[in-house]
């Protein structure tokens, strides 16, 4: 499906995958920091750069007791209240995001965490909105989003066949705009749990849909891969160095890495080509490198070829060297001269 963002990007599984910058709460806590990440993301080659619009009552209870604490992984023993309060970019620093990307001409979207988010996103007029891995089941939430008739990107992490399936339904009530983003939502998640091969099952359930990749781990092989799958989209946390430590910064990668993800990304792209056998443009000329059958002493009228006096070698001047079993035994209608082609 192609989706229109606006008139120089589009969603498009014929074109290369389009690359979002996810800055989520790598800016710190420092409103400079975060407007840096996203010059920083349109310098590195990003095509979309993508922020979460939330406040900590937009997504959890002001609650410590031990069944708000995070019980493992990087935010082992934080409560949800406290991570979200150091990871929230505030609704004031909006403004000042979109005038900075509209200044770069790169499109800023967002995931929005609650109805209030979204009217605040619709003020600066985004073109698309994200909804998260953790939201996919929050259909009153999706609903309100699909309402305004914007292309809506998915990430599917933890979510069932029939989750996805329910989150897209109701998106359809509104609009056919969607992609959905194949998603491992470990924090970082690793290599041999990304199982790609889920993006060929993706591409046979949602027909209707574009595919796309949402990467988690802390470096861009997966992504790269993901490439040759012919996703549409790739979306990886970007941080302006790995010298910061944030609440995401185990899984997100730097500014080189950046750069090489969307060069990368372009090669591979373009390495993949169309599905032919055959000869190609660039081989045409190579073909006359190939075999041919020379005389390897000189050969009488008369005489009949065999392997003392033929044989295959570079150039093709005369006879394809797949004759030289053909022609064995057969007698010469000519004298050839040692090192000449045979006709």
């Amino acid at each position: 499906m192609f989706i229109k963002i606006n008139n120089k990007l589009s969603i498009n599984k014929n074109k290369r995958p389009l690359i979002i910058a996810e800055i989520s709460g790598n800016h710190r806590g420092s409103k400079k920091l975060f407007l840096e990440h996203i010059r920083e993301a349109s310098k590195c080659g990003a095509d979309l750069i993508k922020i979460q619009t939330y406040e900590p009552q937009d997504i959890t209870i002001k609650n410590f007791e031990k069944k708000f604490l995070i019980k493992e992984g990087i935010w082992k023993n934080q409560s949800l209240w406290s991570l979200y309060k150091k990871a929230h970019t505030p609704f004031k620093w909006h403004e000042d995001a979109f005038k900075l990307a509209k200044k770069l001409k790169i499109e800023l979207f967002s995931s929005p965490f609650s109805k209030r988010a979204v009217d605040l996103l619709e003020k600066f007029n985004v073109k698309l909105y994200k909804i998260a891995s953790f939201e996919i089941t929050d259909l009153n939430l999706i609903d309100y989003i699909a309402s305004k008739k914007k292309p809506i990107i998915i990430s599917t992490g933890m979510a069932s066949l029939q989750e996805i399936k329910n989150a897209i339904k109701c998106i359809k009530r509104y609009h056919s705009k969607i992609t959905i983003l194949y998603c491992v939502s470990g924090y970082p998640s690793e290599e041999k749990d990304a199982n790609l091969l889920t993006l060929n099952k993706y591409k046979k359930i949602f027909k209707n849909v574009n595919i796309g990749l949402s990467d988690h781990t802390n470096n861009i092989y997966t992504s790269l891969t993901a490439t040759a799958f012919k996703v549409c989209v790739i979306e990886k946390h970007f941080i302006i160095s790995n010298k910061l430590n944030t609440s995401d910064s185990k899984f997100s990668i730097d500014k080189y890495q950046l750069k090489n993800l969307v060069y990368g990304v372009k090669k591979v792209y373009q390495s993949l080509g169309k599905e032919k056998i055959g000869p190609k443009k660039v081989e045409i000329s190579s073909k006359k490198l190939r075999r041919s059958i020379f005389a390897i002493k000189d050969i009488r009228k008369g005489e009949r070829f065999n392997e003392s006096n033929i044989g295959n070698f570079r150039p093709k001047i005369g006879l394809g060297s797949e004759n030289f079993s053909k022609i064995l035994g057969k007698k010469s209608k000519r004298f050839y001269k040692k090192n000449s082609p045979i006709y």
